[in-house]
């Protein structure tokens, strides 16, 4: 399922965890002696504001991500699954959080937010696989509704070629002790949540 090498665009909205992300995974990746290599492209960590980065394993070459060749598109906003859907390979998959961060043009009525549908169906036709989590939802079973991008590296976690402890061990390096059991269990439930093969 997967090979040595794989190319991902991280891709959600300011004050969500991008960046968190692709810390433990580049974390993860030097611990398993692998080269990584990482770029954040777009946007600012200002809550709202687009955020895209690029995370390539098993690459010691450019950090950007070639359009049309991203292995997984990771979106932790729907709408910023399609906004960047062009990085995707036609074999690529894309995880979507399914809970919207509403843009302020929309939450005044200067502009309407798309359907799920609208979103998912232009995905669908993009690549091979489009897998729809809840992620903010399993987050709050977790224990924390900020541990939504953990859950969404969980599930990441069964499409990267990085072993679960590694993961595991680079995350506790870069969140806090308090908030680390929650952070396991969100982490636990994304990739269950994937392995389920839940899909809307």
């Amino acid at each position: 399922m997967r090979s040595s090498e794989c190319d991902v665009v991280i891709v959600g909205v300011g004050g969500q965890g991008v960046i968190l992300i692709s810390d433990v995974i580049g974390r993860a990746a030097v611990k398993a002696g692998k080269p990584v290599r990482g770029a954040e492209t777009h946007g600012m960590a200002q809550r709202g504001g687009s955020v895209v980065n690029h995370t390539r394993i098993g690459c010691s070459l450019s950090p950007l991500v070639a359009l049309g060749s991203a292995d997984v598109l990771l979106a932790l906003e729907p709408a910023e699954a399609l906004r960047f859907c062009q990085f995707l390979s036609p074999d690529g998959v894309v995880l979507v959080n399914t809970r919207p961060v509403l843009p302020i043009t929309v939450t005044t009525g200067k502009a309407s937010y798309p359907s799920m549908d609208e979103i998912l169906q232009p995905l669908r036709q993009l690549c091979k696989e489009v897998l729809t989590i809840d992620a903010t939802t399993l987050a709050k079973q977790a224990g924390t509704e900020q541990a939504m991008n953990v859950v969404m590296l969980g599930a990441l976690s069964r499409f990267i070629p990085l072993e679960e402890e590694l993961l595991l061990e680079a995350l506790a390096e870069v969140v806090p002790s308090k908030y680390l059991s929650a952070n396991r269990k969100a982490f636990a439930l994304g990739k269950t949540e994937v392995e389920s093969g839940r899909q809307m």
